[in-house]
């Protein structure tokens, strides 16, 4: 099954990869708008709007998985189900802008959120960065690594996924000592504004990566990641 794309931005020479995985019923040409805003911020880096295997309810809407589980597949074994096409996504522009995970974020908002961040439960070095907007976990991790630091944002009126499921996934993340921030945008709705993108641009600019103080720690040096910018 053939994914579409949409390519915002593609330099000669990627110092990185931005990848960004649209919501329910929605495509990869309106998130490719979202798309422009890490592309104006992050002139070197490769920038791709990734669309959904399946048709959605809408005309032009797709989607990564149906919203509601059936009688006899759960919502974690409909995302399991199709994380392989997925992950291959990520592998292929990996490959083709040459782009190692390390300088890799994973951009999701709504059910491109629930994707991105249960790819980084199943493959913690798959990327660098996830920044996921309005979204959550299909189901909450066992296990966290430093190897992928998460930065959620959502709004504090997200009447289609609750603030709460930032907030459980925050906490369960702290606590299993991984890379965690949570930004809440006071009276937002189930959306992507202008005051959480500029806190998504902020932690990829300067928010610096757990990881970098265990590697200082343990005297073992450390790749570069998309937030090494001047």
């Amino acid at each position: 099954m053939a994914l579409r794309y949409v390519i915002v931005q593609q330099p000669a020479h990627a110092a990185q990869l931005f990848l960004l995985y649209h919501g329910v019923n929605d495509n990869p040409d309106s998130m490719a708008q979202i798309g422009h805003w890490f592309a104006q911020a992050f002139p070197e880096a490769q920038v791709v709007s990734v669309g959904a295997p399946y048709s959605g309810s809408v005309p032009d809407g797709r989607q990564w998985f149906a919203e509601h589980s059936t009688q006899d597949r759960s919502r974690q074994q409909c995302v399991d189900r199709v994380m392989p096409l997925f992950m291959e996504s990520v592998h292929h522009w990996q490959r083709v802008s040459g782009v190692r995970p390390e300088a890799t974020a994973l951009i999701g908002f709504s059910q491109g959120s629930t994707m991105v961040l249960e790819a980084i439960k199943a493959q913690a070095d798959l990327a660098g960065r996830v920044v996921a907007f309005s979204g959550c976990y299909a189901t909450l991790p066992e296990r966290a690594s430093r190897r992928s630091t998460i930065h959620l944002i959502h709004g504090n009126n997200d009447d289609q996924i609750s603030l709460q499921h930032a907030e459980q996934a925050n906490q369960r993340l702290t606590e299993l000592g991984g890379d965690v921030t949570l930004d809440v945008v006071d009276d937002l709705t189930h959306a992507i504004d202008d005051r959480g993108m500029t806190r998504a641009l902020y932690h990829l600019r300067y928010t610096v990566p757990r990881r970098y103080f265990d590697e200082a720690l343990s005297a073992r040096p450390g790749d570069d990641d998309v937030v090494v910018m001047q």
